[in-house]
């Protein structure tokens, strides 16, 4: 892991019981994984509308719409860290997941989840 997502990690770890009047975090803790899942929603949503934002854009507007795309995608993935933190997984049960998967194709890996 790089060392952001190191320190991003240690950070969700500490406030995970903190108190509510202490961070964001804390206080998305805890409200509770309703209330985290919602905002993973909302980021994934505003992520989705920077991305389509960002596909085609004028040459004026073309930095802007990038870094647009970015910070939207850094919050899904931040709410998607403090959902997983909750749940006591982290970045590096991902990180796994994902290094599981190489070698695998993903037409093959997809087909596998659908059958029954």
């Amino acid at each position: 892991m790089s060392d952001v997502f190191d320190r991003l990690s240690q950070v969700l770890a500490e406030r995970r019981n903190a108190s509510p009047d202490s961070s964001y975090v804390a206080q998305l803790h805890h409200k509770g994984l309703n209330k985290i899942l919602e905002k993973v929603g909302e980021e994934a949503t505003e992520m989705i509308i920077a991305a389509k934002d960002a596909e085609h854009p004028t040459d004026a507007d073309r930095e802007r719409l990038r870094l647009e795309a970015v910070k939207e995608t850094a919050d899904v993935w931040f709410h998607s860290l403090v959902a997983l933190s909750h749940l006591g997984l982290g970045l590096e049960d991902v990180e796994a997941e994902l290094a599981r998967r190489f070698g695998t194709s993903g037409l093959e890996e997809k087909a596998s989840r659908t059958r029954s």
